[in-house]
């Protein structure tokens, strides 16, 4: 087969492989699916974190008639306080992650003067229930424990003496050796 052929049919597949894979992004069925290879690269994106997060269980310590104060404890800091609305805090929480419906939060604290009168807003998920949502998809494996027992302390002890002083009892300080002495961390007063 002449060399002209030969890079003809090359090039001839070449062009009906990429047609191929062209005519498979056209397609509904395949587009949708994991199959497709335009599916299996994604560009990364940033979760973004805006707000304060209000627990349930720091609304439930929210109390009519306590000070601003009080309420910034528990609360921390507004996200907004209008200047206009002075007797308003805001408290917006929101979140967004890549391949996850964005969680939106909000809470309204009103006072009159400088105590609390009421407060209203979103029903808050507790710390835990809040912390499950935000569960990762990658599974890393097994934690391992992170206790040791008492045989396995003093197997690992064993191991890290040397055979002499294996033999004979533990000591803690060598007979022989000096003490240590260290400067004074502050000057002597004058």
């Amino acid at each position: 087969m002449p060399a002209n052929h030969r890079y003809s049919a090359q090039t001839a597949l070449l062009l009906l492989a990429c047609t191929v894979l062209a005519s498979c992004g056209s397609l509904s069925k395949v587009s949708d699916s994991s199959i497709n290879p335009v599916n299996w690269v994604t560009p990364y994106k940033v979760d973004v974190i805006q707000g304060n997060f209000v627990s349930k269980e720091q609304v439930e310590l929210l109390r009519p008639g306590m000070a601003r104060d009080q309420v910034k404890a528990i609360l921390g800091t507004p996200l907004m306080a209008s200047l206009f609305h002075g007797d308003r805090w805001d408290y917006v929480f929101t979140l967004k992650r890549q391949g996850v419906e964005p969680q939106s939060y909000k809470y309204t604290v009103f006072f009159k003067g400088d105590q609390l009168e009421r407060f209203e807003g979103d029903a808050m998920p507790s710390e835990s229930e809040f912390i499950a949502k935000l569960g990762n998809k990658r599974k890393l494996g097994e934690i391992p424990v992170l206790e040791a027992t008492e045989e396995q302390l003093t197997k690992a002890a064993a191991k890290s003496r040397p055979a002499s002083e294996t033999a004979s009892a533990p000591a803690s300080v060598p007979a022989g050796s000096p003490t240590a002495s260290y400067p004074p961390l502050e000057s002597p007063k004058q």
